[in-house]
């Protein structure tokens, strides 16, 4: 079965998850956001610098359509 992840993308979740332990890991373009409060948030933070960078990682999720209906 194939990688669902390059090993390089892994690394640069590792890297991330150091910063936000350390406080240092900062949200938003520029870092400008403000600090990153959940590992969650670091982790896709990662995730999304890995694709720009072009490594191998999964789109991003999005929201599902429709949804539950309700019973009549």
């Amino acid at each position: 079965m194939a990688r669902k992840y390059s090993k390089s993308s892994g690394k640069e979740v590792e890297n991330e998850m150091h910063r936000y332990k350390k406080g240092s890991a900062k949200s938003g373009k520029g870092g400008k956001g403000g600090m990153v409060k959940s590992r969650k948030q670091a982790i896709a933070i990662a995730l999304s610098k890995a694709r720009k960078k072009g490594k191998k990682a999964p789109k991003k999720a999005t929201g599902r359509k429709g949804g539950r209906k309700k019973k009549s």
